[in-house]
């Protein structure tokens, strides 16, 4: 039996979609919460959980892993603000809050925030 490969593909190829994901938590990241639809921040949450992760073990080569995909801004604000809040938490640092129907084209939408 054939089975399925996890994530959404989101019609975009797979460097495209790293790029909007990267985009995504960027925005998550500076602004600490965001409006967008509700498969977009399903996939949103277990990106930026490992990044958060990555952020918590403050190394050299998880700082530069970082700065590969984020600016030096973005990956200053998340090990010295971000990952501290979230030092003694296992995992589960954001949270996703449905808002309803998109009134245009009926499309779920989600608030997805940083848990403080």
């Amino acid at each position: 039996m054939k089975k399925l490969k996890k994530g959404r593909k989101f019609s975009r190829k797979r460097d495209q979609r790293k790029a909007f994901l990267i985009s995504l938590a960027r925005a998550l990241f500076l602004k600490e919460k965001i409006k967008t639809t509700g498969a977009r921040a399903k996939e949103l949450s277990g990106f930026a959980e490992k990044l958060i992760t990555k952020a918590k073990n403050n190394g050299l080569a998880s700082r530069r892993q970082l700065i590969r995909l984020f600016s030096p801004k973005i990956v200053k604000k998340l090990i010295e603000e971000i990952a501290p809040r979230h030092k003694e938490r296992k995992g589960g640092y954001t949270r996703t809050v449905k808002l309803g129907k998109r009134q245009t084209d009926g499309a779920d939408l989600s608030i997805i925030s940083l848990i403080k």
